[in-house]
């Protein structure tokens, strides 16, 4: 049901960008392709990163043109809007949003993400870019590392990350800073919005180094009734002792400090956040609010099975701990939008009649490659995810794929004959986990399993039989030798209504795949795992999965765990109620 008062206009919300302006200047010569001089990364890079690097540069446009045909006109930048921030980047994405801003009328809210700046003084980045002889060639603002390369690097100040609040005066137009069509802006500072004045204190953790650093946050009233909360919730921690404040390791990681850490190092932050809203209920507005970090799991591991499966991962340690949640309920929070994780989702958390709903944005360059729409001239505001599936892709980027895939012993990749943007980043998810996840994050006897057996040799070793992986082949073709073992997996497969045949001709790693999906694009996932899978996966994980565990001391305690979790992301993603266990499974 509409609101009372005055019109509420929709607000487009994209995260996780990583601009790379792939025909911008990096100093360095790069590849010449279908008459295009292009700086890229290569596609060696691409399969074993979270992201992908080149599409970014086609994604974005495609983003906003979607966003304006819709008659959207508001759109908040959700941090991570750069590559790696480099200036030429930071420099390329305001131009590019100057471009949406004057043509077509768009008003743009950013909020820098890790990627985006880098405590008091910056840092240095290196990259390697695809070459004309086919090869990459370093390209770093730091002449130290460029002198340890062998080849022939490129050394330009065009690469460094500047910090805050440097690195912020390229994007200061776009909500940053005051603008005079704005009803309404104030930082947690006062009402001034120079850089100067919008510090606060950091402390490193044995109180003997202190560093002044500029927070970014603010509130703007684009139009009247609608307060945007932009928080900044980067926190570069002092490390102790004394170190060189323009080097990365004079700070703690900021990607997986998020509000775990806000909350001890930015108090005053959850003050004027508390102040806001009492403000805003008080004086009847729409008060939707925006971070680069989550305040909720997205993915809801209330059983801790991340850690528990592969120990302290990435996800693991930047999932927002509980206190997060009871701290911004306390404070009036309701609504959030965040990124950083490039993760589509919805999270909920309740205090009695308190609630607390954090909407995690996908990524422009990750699967599932999305932004969402947030209409909220509603009591309930209504939420859209918008995907980017059916982008086409840049057909000279593929060409350099392919080229670089060609050569003798490199093994063909799938990714490249993709029909689309959302297809290619489907694809894409299968070469990151055999690339990264798997060798990186699963222990090896577990990892050979998921690359070798097939789904019916995973139901065999969970009903209890030894496990021998042969090739998938037809049930009927099994030997006298092992007529046992295929005897109860035919059993037990009948039983729950699956096709033995099927299970043989299944690889474990289609599973595997298939969960990452799950994971990262809930009901977004749904468009590239096929029902019929879904459903044998939903048979494993209620016969088999047990989240109870809290650590797995053999096989059958990280299958079990795995498939609980596996079973939780299919209710997240089809919001289906878990089906009930056999009695009789073992």
């Amino acid at each position: 049901m509409p609101r009372l008062g005055p019109e509420i206009p929709a607000v487009a919300i994209i995260a996780d960008a990583h601009f790379h302006d792939i025909e911008g200047n990096y100093d360095v010569d790069g590849v010449t392709v279908g008459g295009r001089r292009l700086t890229v990364r290569s596609w060696a890079d691409t399969a074993r990163s979270t992201r992908v690097f080149n599409e970014s540069f086609a994604a974005l446009p495609a983003a906003l043109e979607d966003v304006c045909s819709r008659g959207i006109r508001h759109v908040v930048l959700l941090g991570d809007y750069t590559d790696d921030g480099q200036r030429i980047t930071t420099e390329s994405v305001a131009r590019l949003l100057r471009h949406w801003r004057d043509r077509h009328n768009v008003s743009f809210y950013a909020i820098p993400g890790n990627h985006d700046v880098f405590g008091p003084l910056g840092k240095h980045q290196s990259t390697r870019y695809l070459n004309a002889s086919g090869g990459t060639t370093l390209v770093s603002s730091d002449a130290e590392i460029a002198a340890l390369d062998p080849g022939q690097p490129v050394v330009t100040p065009r690469m460094y990350c500047d910090g805050m609040p440097a690195g912020l005066l390229p994007m200061a137009e776009f909500g940053l800073t005051r603008n005079a069509a704005y009803r309404h802006w104030e930082t947690p500072f006062g009402i001034s919005d120079d850089f100067e004045l919008r510090q606060h204190d950091l402390h490193s953790a044995d109180g003997l180094t202190t560093h002044r650093l500029v927070d970014a946050s603010y509130l703007v009233e684009p139009v009247e009734g609608l307060w945007l909360l932009m928080l900044d919730a980067n926190v570069f921690e002092p490390r102790n002792g004394n170190r060189d404040i323009a080097r990365k390791k004079a700070f703690l990681d900021s990607s997986n400090a998020g509000w775990n850490a806000l909350l001890r190092v930015k108090p005053h932050l959850i003050d004027w956040i508390a102040d806001v809203f009492a403000r805003a209920d008080k004086l009847g507005k729409r008060l939707l609010a925006f971070s680069h970090y989550p305040v909720l799991d997205p993915f809801e591991d209330t059983s801790n099975s991340e850690e528990a499966l592969f120990g302290m991962t990435d996800i693991a340690r930047r999932t927002p701990v509980k206190a997060v949640a009871e701290t911004l309920v306390r404070a009036g929070l309701k609504l959030h939008f965040s990124g950083h994780l490039h993760v589509a989702a919805r999270s909920d958390w309740a205090i009695g009649s308190q609630g607390l709903t954090n909407i995690a944005v996908p990524s422009l360059v990750a699967f599932p490659a999305g932004y969402t729409i947030v209409r909220a001239d509603r009591d309930t505001p209504e939420i859209e995810t918008i995907s980017l599936a059916s982008l086409p892709l840049d057909p000279d980027l593929l060409d350099l794929y392919r080229a670089e895939t060609s050569k003798p012993g490199a093994t063909p990749e799938p990714a490249l004959e993709a029909r689309n943007y959302g297809e290619f980043l489907n694809r894409h998810m299968h070469a990151l986990v055999v690339s990264r996840y798997l060798p990186n994050d699963w222990p090896e006897e577990l990892r050979e399993l998921a690359l070798h057996a097939s789904l019916a040799d995973l139901c065999r070793l969970l009903l209890g039989k030894p496990l021998q992986i042969e090739p998938p082949r037809e049930a009927q073709n099994a030997t006298t030798d092992n007529e046992s073992r295929y005897t109860i997996l035919d059993d037990w497969a009948k039983a729950h209504d699956l096709d033995p045949a099927s299970l043989n001709a299944s690889p474990l790693l289609q599973l595997v795949v298939d969960w990452y999906r799950l994971r990262q694009g809930s009901d977004q996932a749904l468009t590239w795992v096929p029902a019929e899978r879904l459903r044998v996966y939903r048979v494993l994980a209620w016969e088999f999965g047990d989240l109870s565990l809290s650590e797995h001391k053999n096989l059958q305690d990280f299958l079990a765990i795995f498939l609980g979790v596996l079973g939780r992301s299919i209710e997240r993603a089809t919001r289906i109620a878990p089906m009930p266990r056999s009695t009789d499974q073992r």
